[in-house]
C-alpha cells in the first residue's frame, strides 16, 4: 500500500506541466522575489500618492523656489516651487505606465509580425525582416527625435507609441526564431496533417511554446523603455513639463548650482529608477532562469 502511494506521488511529480516547474524554479530565486517585493512596494506607493502627500505634484509657488527639506516639504521643493516628494511619487505612475505601455504595445507588434514572419516563411518573412532591418539600421536616437519633433506636442500615449514604433524588430527577431525552431517539428505537422488552421496552429501549438523567451525578454524591455523614458526627459524630449516624470525631475540636476547645492531634488528619482530597473531584471533574471534551467550558470 504503501509502495502504491509513493509511486502515485512520484508519478505526480513526473506529469507536472512546464509552468508549474518553472514556477517552482522561479520561486527559489531569492533575487527575483525580492525584485517582485521591491516592485510590490514602488507600485504601491504610486498607486496610493494622494494618500502619502497633500501637495499637487503641477502646483508651483514662486514664493517657495528650491526651499531645502522640511516638515511642509520632505524633499523640499524645485526651481518651479513645486513638492519634490509629491513629484517623486506621481512621477512613478508615469514612468511605470511608459515602461509597462510601451512593453505591452511593443509586445503585440513584434508577437505578431515575428509570428507571421516565423510561420509562413516566403516573401512575408523577407518583407517583415527587411522592413525590421531598415528601422534596426537607423539610430535609436535620431528616429525617436525625429518622429517626436514631427508630432510637435507629445502626450503619454504618443509617447508610449513612439517607443514602440522604434523597439518592435529586436522582439520580432526573438518570435520568428523559436517559430522557425517549431515550425518542423512533429507535434505541429501533425495539426497541420488533421487540418487544424493557421489561426489554430499558431494560437494553441506554437504560442505555448514559445511563451516562456516572450515573457522574459518583455519583462527585461519594460526596464529598457523606463530607462528610455528617463533619458529621453531629461534632454527634454519626452514627457513636458509640468507633468511629472523621473526622468524631467533629474533634468533639474542640468544646472550645475542645483547638482551642487540640492541633491534631494535629483538624488530621489535617480534611485527610483535604478531600484525599479534592478528590481525589474532581477525578475527577467528570474524567468529566464525558471523557464530555461540550462542558462542558470549557478
Amino acid at each position: 500500500m504503501m509502495q502504491a502511494i509513493k509511486k502515485q506521488s512520484t508519478n505526480k511529480r513526473k506529469h507536472k506541466s512546464p509552468f508549474q516547474l518553472a514556477l517552482r524554479r522561479f520561486l527559489k530565486n531569492k533575487l527575483a522575489i525580492g525584485g517582485i517585493i521591491i516592485l510590490v512596494i514602488i507600485l504601491l506607493a504610486a498607486i496610493f500618492a494622494p494618500l502619502l502627500t497633500e501637495h499637487d505634484p503641477t502646483y508651483g509657488d514662486l514664493l517657495k523656489i528650491e526651499k531645502p527639506p522640511s516638515e511642509e516639504h520632505i524633499l523640499g521643493t524645485d526651481s518651479s516651487g513645486r513638492d519634490n516628494f509629491a513629484r517623486l511619487l506621481y512621477g512613478a505612475r508615469i514612468s511605470l505606465t511608459v515602461g509597462f505601455s510601451a512593453m505591452l504595445f511593443t509586445l503585440i507588434i513584434g508577437v505578431i509580425t515575428g509570428a507571421i514572419a516565423g510561420y509562413y516563411g516566403g516573401k512575408i518573412d523577407s518583407i517583415i525582416m527587411r522592413l525590421a532591418d531598415l528601422v534596426l539600421a537607423i539610430p535609436f536616437l535620431v528616429l525617436a527625435l525625429t518622429i517626436i519633433a514631427i508630432l510637435q506636442e507629445v502626450t503619454v500615449m504618443i509617447f508610449v507609441t513612439v517607443i514602440a514604433i522604434t523597439t518592435w524588430p529586436t522582439l520580432t527577431r526573438i518570435v520568428r526564431g523559436t517559430f522557425l525552431s517549431l515550425r518542423e517539428q512533429e507535434f505541429v505537422l501533425g495539426a497541420r496533417a488533421i487540418g487544424s488552421s493557421d489561426f489554430r496552429v499558431i494560437f494553441k501549438h506554437f504560442i505555448p511554446n514559445a511563451i516562456g523567451p516572450i515573457i522574459v525578454n518583455a519583462t527585461l524591455m519594460m526596464a529598457s523603455m523606463i530607462i528610455i523614458e528617463s533619458g529621453l526627459s531629461f534632454i527634454g524630449m519626452g514627457i513636458p513639463q509640468p507633468t511629472p516624470t523621473w526622468g524631467n525631475m533629474i533634468s533639474e540636476a542640468q544646472n550645475i548650482r542645483i547638482l551642487k547645492d540640492h541633491p534631494e531634488a535629483w538624488i530621489p528619482p535617480g534611485l527610483g529608477i535604478l531600484i525599479t530597473v534592478l528590481a525589474i531584471n532581477f525578475i527577467g533574471d528570474g524567468l529566464r532562469d525558471a523557464f530555461d534551467p540550462k542558462s542558470n550558470r549557478r
